[in-house]
């Protein structure tokens, strides 16, 4: 359930067949730099250009890269199914849309004709993706036909074209508040949390990452906060500049899903602007826009408890390898193990009646009483790769109470999990 920014739709009608021959139906041939197209009747029609240019593969590629996956598989709106493509100044924008979140981004090309077309999103990636290396690709749409032919080498590829004025653009809007995060920063935001994101729909306010500007010991801090109400992950960074008077938003998970995408093996600065209803990031020559949930984030700090008083310190790596070890023989719907402690020592196992039982012991560091606790392996391997240093702490009360979990290292973390029985 997204916020309510509005949408211009317009419906394209239905196409006429691709360089159809109205008097016998038949196609035609390309005659390679003719400027004219000969149909199998032998008649010559003249082809005017709306759009040509040539563009390096790997450029286009990583572009398509990022929009394509945008763009849904199935769609009740034909249009929603192609990338659009523009051309001016030297640069090819290529922008895509599911009606809730749009991405823009420009390339670099040789421009010999400005012009707009559209071309089937998933098809056009796939071709340049199986293109060769190093290849240069010239792109040419005419608007007449409803068409846009592709060539690189000896290749030729005629795709179908909707009207680009058909294309759906996100709707204006102020978006008041403006701030830069790096990259390596909006990184961390997104890996530390995006695990936690629930994906059952009734709880829709749960099915993104809750962006907040809060204190953390009188230090005003900008906070990412998932749950999915088995696991909740938070995470928080210095407050940049401009962020202070921002509200509190639920960035959705697919938007949060291809902004990752985009910052990947990015270090360049992201300029973030974002109002109540829709928020916009900005790197590079790309730009993502979203609309927003429009939910209320449940009080998360009433699931972190305050009163655990029983420590286990573990190295991260054993650990880790430990469970995923152990993991094997529980059964797949529960993927349950059991951490036994005591002083010093940490028995991890697990049984199935299928499989038979596993266990694993590791020296650990635990003053308090022997405790016997279940956890879902797979939700404990989800926090644990996202601890960066060598020490994992686990802080405890009880067999059926939430447990947290910190980095030994980085205090900006902080996971909370909900145990099993087993």
């Amino acid at each position: 359930m997204l916020g309510p920014v509005p949408f211009d739709v317009i419906v394209c009608p239905r196409l006429p067949p691709l360089f159809g021959n109205t008097v016998t139906g038949r196609w035609p041939s390309l005659v390679p730099g003719a400027g004219v197209y000969r149909t199998n009747a032998g008649t010559l029609t003249s082809r005017v250009a709306t759009m040509k240019l040539t563009i390096e593969r790997a450029a286009l590629l990583k572009a398509l890269s990022h929009v394509q996956s945008v763009v849904e598989r199935r769609t009740t709106i034909p249009i929603l199914s192609s990338v659009l493509l523009r051309a001016s100044a030297g640069r090819l924008a290529l922008s895509a849309t599911d009606m809730d979140l749009e991405i823009v981004e420009r390339v670099p090309s040789q421009i010999e004709q400005d012009g707009r077309t559209t071309a089937p999103a998933h098809t056009l990636y796939d071709i340049v993706r199986k293109l060769r290396e190093g290849a240069q690709i010239e792109i040419e749409a005419s608007g007449e036909r409803n068409a846009m032919v592709l060539r690189s080498g000896r290749s030729t590829f005629t795709l179908q074209s909707l009207p680009p004025e058909d294309y759906p653009v996100m709707a204006g809007g102020e978006l008041p508040h403006n701030f830069a995060l790096s990259a390596s920063e909006l990184r961390t935001l997104i890996d530390r949390t995006r695990f936690a994101i629930s994906t059952e729909e009734t709880r829709y306010y749960l099915n993104g990452i809750y962006l907040h500007v809060t204190k953390n010991e009188g230090v005003p801090v900008i906070r990412a906060v998932a749950t999915d109400g088995h696991r909740l992950a938070r995470v928080e960074l210095v407050l940049p500049e401009g962020a202070a008077a921002m509200p509190g938003v639920i960035i959705p998970r697919k938007t949060v899903l291809e902004l990752r995408k985009l910052v990947d093996e990015s270090q360049e600065e992201v300029q973030v602007a974002l109002s109540e209803t829709k928020v916009r990031f900005a790197i590079g020559e790309a730009a993502l826009t979203s609309k927003l949930i429009d939910g209320t984030f449940p009080d998360y700090d009433r699931v972190i408890p305050s009163n655990n008083d029983k420590i286990l310190e573990v190295d991260t790596k054993s650990f880790a390898e430990a469970v995923d070890r152990v993991s094997t023989i529980s059964t797949e719907k529960s993927r349950a193990v059991k951490l036994a402690i005591e002083n010093g020592g940490l028995r991890v196992s697990a049984t199935s009646p299928e499989n038979g039982s596993a266990e694993e012991e590791l020296e650990v560091r635990y003053l308090a009483s022997p405790l016997e606790i279940g956890f879902n392996s797979r939700y404990l391997l989800d926090i644990t790769e996202q601890i960066d240093g060598e020490g994992a702490q686990f802080v405890m009360s009880d067999a059926g109470s939430p447990t947290i979990v910190r980095d030994s290292a980085d205090a900006s973390a902080l996971y909370v999990l909900m145990p099993m029985r087993v």
